[in-house]
């Protein structure tokens, strides 16, 4: 039996990238949701007006990886303190979120934001934790990016030092 999860913090390449290395973690589908516009288009996503986030939407099989886990793996490889941006990527689609499927779900994030993530960083940690409504997939070349695209400066000066971040971090549940 596998569980769904649904994370946004920043650019859902470097959460694609990170999940699909994760024992556990059996798709990760890169998309947008918690917006007011149906069917978004990329480009539409980066105008600014549609209220989505770039998230990932996770299948993964908790008796091999908990929720909180995956949470935890998510407060430490974003910032969850900066209001609508990582890194060079600017706007509300950055935000980071947690949208959770199940009231069990909800009360984890609240649990994990407010002690695990609270204690990693000093500054107030701006996540929100909303109920998931609706997950719009990204185009298909916008669907594992990193692993189809190694050589895009954006991977090879972004992801990449956070690939490695990853590997110093979480080793034991590395693929």
């Amino acid at each position: 039996m596998t569980n769904v999860a649904t994370l946004g913090g920043g650019c859902y390449w470097c959460l694609e990238a990170f999940y699909q290395r994760i024992k556990g973690v059996e798709t990760v589908v890169s998309g947008y949701s918690g917006g007011h516009v149906d069917n978004p288009t990329t480009d539409r996503v980066y105008m600014g007006d549609t209220g989505h986030a770039e998230v990932v939407q996770l299948t993964f099989d908790p008796k091999v990886i908990s929720y909180r886990e995956l949470l935890e793996i998510f407060f430490v490889m974003h910032d969850p303190t900066t209001l609508n941006r990582q890194d060079h990527d600017v706007g509300d689609e950055y935000r980071s979120v947690i949208l959770y499927h199940d009231d069990e779900q909800k009360l984890v994030a609240e649990a994990t934001a407010k002690g695990f993530a609270a204690g990693l960083w000093p500054d107030p940690i701006v996540t929100q934790i909303v109920a998931f409504e609706k997950l719009w997939p990204a185009d298909e070349y916008m669907q594992n990016f990193y692993d189809n695209n190694p050589g895009v400066g954006y991977c090879q000066v972004i992801i990449d030092p956070k690939i490695q971040k990853l590997r110093q971090k979480f080793a034991a549940k590395l693929k």
